[in-house]
Order: structure tokens, then C-alpha cells, then sequence
């Protein structure tokens, strides 16, 4: 069997899947953008922000690196993990901690409401370490590939909970 190939689906269908993921990660990633860059040099520039907070273009460099694991991450779950319960488990939550991350960027920087978003990037947190563990049930590539996501949901929570308590 070949890297982009799987004996269930040519590899025309296996290119397609992946960009599909990949092109959901965008979707998810230029909503985040949506609501981030307008606030950033009104509301988000006027905040209280803690020591560690790093300069503002660092994070578009670290969400596009991450976007793209996690696309290649739920690609491997739909193209490379066994159909069955595992495959389909690490999918769903896979696709609870987006719909969570997705949600966080409109809430903080739209809505300017740090707290709501301190809860969200909990849950996502939370949804997070559970779809990993999934993913690696399903396909250890998946997790693997998952893996600098946690830090970096980690830091930005703490940074999130910072500048709530700040502000």
C-alpha cells in the first residue's frame, strides 16, 4: 500500500480527503481571522497582558503550522484509520475541540469577553486531550500529529486566563 493510496479508495479520492481536511482548516482558521485582526490594534492592544505574552506576529506563524497538522491529522483518520468504533470515536471529537476552537477567536476578540473564552479554551482543553487519546486508539500518525497542539492550547489558555484576570 502506498503513501497516498489505501485499498479502499484510489488515489484521486485519498488527494481529495485530504484537501477537503485541509480546506476545513482554513475555513476554521479564516473565521479565527475574521474576528482576531480587526480587534487587534483597538480592544486587544488596550489590554493588560501578562510578561509572557508573545509579539502579535508569532501567532499566525504557530496557527498556520498547526492548522496544517491538524488537518493532515484528521486526514489520516478518515483515510488511513480501520472503519469501526475507534476510527469514528477520534473523528467526533476530533471535530467537538474545532468546533471549540472555532468558537474561541469570535468570543474573545468579537465579542470582547475574555471570561466566556477562558471557559471555552477549557472545554477545548478538554475535548482536545480526549480526541488525542482517540486519535491514537484509531491511528498513532493521528495523534502524534496532535500533539504540538496541546501546548500550545495549554499556553494560550494560560495567556487567555492572564489577561482575563488583568482586565
Amino acid at each position: 500500500m502506498g503513501v497516498l493510496s489505501t485499498p479502499r479508495i484510489g488515489l484521486a479520492a485519498c488527494l481529495v480527503r485530504l484537501v477537503l481536511c485541509l480546506l476545513l482548516m482554513a475555513a476554521v482558521s479564516g473565521l479565527g481571522a475574521l474576528a482576531t485582526y480587526p480587534s487587534i490594534p483597538t480592544w486587544y492592544a488596550g489590554l493588560a497582558k501578562p510578561a509572557w505574552t508573545p509579539p502579535n506576529t508569532v501567532f499566525p506563524i504557530v496557527w498556520t503550522a498547526l492548522y496544517t497538522l491538524m488537518g493532515i491529522s484528521l486526514w489520516r483518520l478518515w483515510d488511513r484509520a480501520p472503519d469501526g468504533p475507534a476510527r469514528r470515536e477520534a473523528i467526533g471529537l476530533f471535530l467537538v475541540q474545532l468546533a471549540f476552537n472555532a468558537v474561541w477567536s469570535p468570543v474573545f476578540f468579537g465579542l470582547h469577553a475574555p471570561w466566556l473564552a477562558l471557559a471555552i479554551i477549557l472545554a477545548l482543553l478538554a475535548a482536545l486531550i480526549a480526541a488525542m487519546r482517540a486519535a491514537f486508539r484509531a491511528d498513532d500518525v493521528a495523534g502524534w500529529l496532535l500533539l504540538p497542539y496541546l501546548p500550545w492550547v495549554c499556553y494560550a489558555a494560560t495567556l487567555n486566563g492572564a489577561i482575563a484576570v488583568l482586565n
